[in-house]
């Protein structure tokens, strides 16, 4: 079928070569390559069981893409390539497909392994997010419904405590009270409206960054979660996943320690694009930002275990509870740190 995909885009089936690449999990992605030309592209096929709506990720994308040629015509910001018919993406079978160059000389990091590389995402993540400040987020779709509503989170936590699997209920009643305990977190988002609505990423993991030759930032990539939405979501993702030297994975949460070099760096990325475009309430959710997702990912976690990892699934019997737990150890350290942090953002006013 990838055959038929890419002469759509002008691609005759003796001019190419096609690998698997990449190590996203959602979406199915592959680097071709043009024989004559040595040009190299990326086609992906977009998952229709998340993302349900593709229309509406590629209206979003085109939105953001006319705007910024228009206002920031040297910014760099990889939108999919048109076909020969001058579409978007394709439609063929029930799947959805798109093209996009690939970016010379780019790479990108899957696990954060110095401070400058925290610095860098988080300089990209922001400047994505200055460059729209002008532009009106409310014309974006919402691809992903309720996707960082973490009172909705809350509220469907306490929902499986009362309705799930009973044996792994009582199993996890320790848990369980960590979660309650830990409610202010969610209290707190109730007052996150406040804030402005700005153009957010909603997914800054360090490999949705392109890094050039010298490891320094070049543009974001993935924009399917694209959407309308509070920066907190961006800075909580970094917080969540660049501060640990373990992933969610580890069995082990004692091996989490938080890394104040790599907060430093974030802070400094972010602000030095975001520091004139955040408001006075949303500097003094800065911290809370890193809270607010590791918590909402905890909650998400033990709530699937509940409900029998109707959700994430699971590779072993407890996968999600040790997720969960791992969260759990992962928010204690970062609250440890609170005191020190807010010193520090405050410090890049």
């Amino acid at each position: 079928m990838t055959q038929k995909i890419l002469e759509k885009y002008g691609f005759r089936p003796s001019s190419y070569t096609m690998l698997a690449f990449g190590t996203g999990l959602i979406n199915h992605t592959w680097l071709v390559t043009d024989e004559k030309s040595s040009k190299q592209f990326i086609l992906q096929r977009i998952n229709h069981a998340v993302f349900k709506s593709p229309e509406a990720i590629a209206k979003n994308i085109s939105l953001i893409d006319t705007f910024l040629k228009k206002n920031y015509p040297d910014y760099l910001f990889e939108a999919p390539l048109k076909t020969i018919e001058g579409e978007n993406m394709v439609k063929a079978e029930g799947e959805y497909f798109r093209l996009y160059r690939f970016v010379e000389g780019s790479h990108t990091v899957d696990v954060v392994k110095d401070p400058k590389e925290a610095y860098e995402a988080a300089k990209q993540f922001g400047k994505f997010t200055a460059n729209l400040a002008d532009f009106d987020a409310r014309q974006l779709n919402i691809t992903l419904p309720d996707f960082h509503n973490l009172p909705l989170r809350f509220e469907q936590f306490k929902m499986a405590i009362k309705n799930g699997n009973s044996q792994r209920i009582s199993q996890c009643k320790e848990n369980i009270q960590q979660l309650l305990d830990y409610g202010n977190i969610a209290e707190a988002a109730t007052k996150i409206t406040k804030m402005p609505f700005r153009v957010i990423h909603h997914d800054a993991k360090i490999s949705n960054v392109l890094f050039d030759g010298e490891n320094k930032g070049m543009c974001l990539i993935d924009f399917d979660t694209i959407m309308p939405g509070y920066y907190i979501s961006d800075i909580g993702d970094m917080m969540r996943t660049y501060l640990s030297p373990i992933s969610e994975e580890e069995k082990d949460g004692a091996k989490h320690v938080i890394r104040m070099d790599f907060f430093e760096a974030i802070v400094s990325g972010y602000m030095s694009e975001m520091g004139k475009v955040l408001t006075a309430l949303e500097k003094s959710y800065f911290v809370y930002s890193g809270s607010f997702m590791i918590y909402m990912q905890a909650l998400r976690f033990i709530t699937d275990y509940l409900n029998n990892d109707a959700y994430y699934g699971a590779k072993y019997e407890t996968h999600n509870l040790v997720r969960g737990e791992n969260q759990l150890a992962l928010l204690q350290r970062y609250a440890d740190k609170e005191k020190i942090m807010q010193s520090i953002v405050a410090r890049s006013y």
